[in-house]
């Protein structure tokens, strides 16, 4: 008997199990995982189901809610499921499950997974439950190729995770922490026309100005927190003007950036206002060290409030996430996407890097080569991911399994 070509079985099953994937990825829509307010387990419980209807076994690990809480989430459950071929490397695949609010605008129902023209559209279509199936039927198709002779050497392992809108602290993170998994490689959840292989770092910063409340028809004898806080915002947006001269040398990444995105304060309109609190969000890029950036910025922001008799400025990190940057091992990955891309897709797929930050750097830091490559379209911007009317065309989704599913494929067959 002539045994079976692989990468045809992987084809083959792929292109029967189409509207399986398409369910599938529906019945994740469908459930929402908002992060904030973070009650991720409901999803996680669908999502294992589903999975086990695929044929997979399934583990679920919850997180001691100590950890949840500390995390500003109400319930996380991370989702594991292994299949090992026989001796060799351990590859993850890992997406995470949890969202950002749909908020306003849309046009579809966000938890509807309404499909229009062969696009989907729903809050975490694209970012990241898409990669929950591109990932899972991959293995499926995989698994068939195993079945039908292809001699494979190593494990897939899909990691299934929820608080990547959070940091990701207790999920890779935690994860790999606990010892539950030790990948010799990862791929983390991307778009399909590129393969990202750095990102930057992030730092949130919880900024409190005090002052002393006093009345308003007499304002002299109070120490207003809003005039001394708008000094020092002035002082941060003069200071974010100057990092355009700073560049970095990553294809896709330009700058850092800063952000003041959150803001609250004062007691009552006539009231001088004793205390304000704003929050920020300073993008690290690959060449910066992190711990520098936030050493440099709360120097600036105490050098600032100083020149305010009477008030006080405190900082409180929220989120000191490092710069994923590559590490020797990470070519393997990117030769063997970048090979089936090209066949899958009919064009290169680059390398480059993003301005976000994701999970794939809680890998990276423990030492394994990861790359981000998934289902979606060339851009963020395009798949409207943290927008109003989130959409994944179909055929990105059915198209980057195939090139995940290759892609393993190739990793884990055995040489002779």
């Amino acid at each position: 008997m002539t045994k079976a070509d692989p990468r045809a079985v992987i084809r083959e099953t792929l292109a029967a199990r189409q509207d399986e994937a398409v369910h599938f990825l529906a019945e994740l829509v469908k459930v929402p995982s908002d992060n904030p307010p973070g009650d991720c387990a409901p999803h996680a419980a669908r999502a294992a189901l589903l999975l086990e209807h695929l044929g997979f076994a399934v583990e679920r690990h919850p997180v001691p809610q100590e950890l949840v809480r500390a995390n500003g989430m109400a319930s996380c459950v991370n989702l594991v499921v292994r299949e090992r071929f026989g001796a060799g490397p351990i590859i993850a695949c890992n997406a995470h499950g949890d969202v950002v609010p749909p908020g306003e605008g849309w046009t579809a129902d966000p938890y509807a997974a309404e499909v229009r023209n062969g696009t989907m559209y729903g809050r975490g279509v694209a970012v990241s439950k898409s990669d929950f199936a591109s990932y899972a039927f991959a293995l499926l198709a995989l698994k068939a190729a195993s079945a039908a002779g292809a001699r494979l050497s190593g494990a897939v392992e899909l990691h299934l995770t929820y608080d990547e809108e959070v940091g990701g602290q207790i999920g890779p993170a935690w994860l790999l922490a606990q010892g539950i998994t030790r990948p010799d490689y990862a791929i983390s959840a991307g778009f399909a026309y590129g393969i990202t292989i750095a990102h930057n770092g992030c730092l949130h910063l919880e900024v409190e100005v005090r002052g002393k409340s006093g009345h308003a028809a007499e304002p002299a004898k109070g120490v207003d927190a809003l005039e001394a806080a708008n000094a020092v915002l002035g002082d941060l947006y003069a200071l974010r003007r100057g990092y355009a001269a700073i560049r970095s040398q990553t294809p896709g990444i330009e700058s850092p950036t800063l952000v003041i995105g959150l803001i609250q304060g004062g007691i009552n309109t006539n009231v001088v206002p004793d205390r304000v609190v704003f929050r920020l969000d300073r993008r690290i890029i690959p060449e910066e060290d992190p711990r520098e950036v936030e050493s440099t910025l709360t120097a600036a922001l105490s050098k600032s409030a100083a020149r305010w008799s009477g008030a006080t400025l405190t900082a409180r990190r929220v989120l000191l996430a490092a710069p994923f940057v590559p590490i020797p091992g990470q070519e393997k990955l990117v030769a063997a996407i970048r090979r089936n891309a090209r066949s899958v897709l009919g064009e290169d797929v680059p390398t480059h890097g993003v301005p976000l930050y994701t999970d794939a750097r809680h890998y990276s830091a423990a030492g394994v080569p990861t790359v981000l490559y998934g289902a979606g379209p060339r851009t963020l911007e395009e798949a409207r991911g943290h927008r109003a009317d989130e959409n994944l065309r179909l055929e990105d989704l059915h198209r980057a399994t195939e090139v995940v599913a290759l892609s393993l494929l190739d990793l884990l067959t055995a040489r002779a």
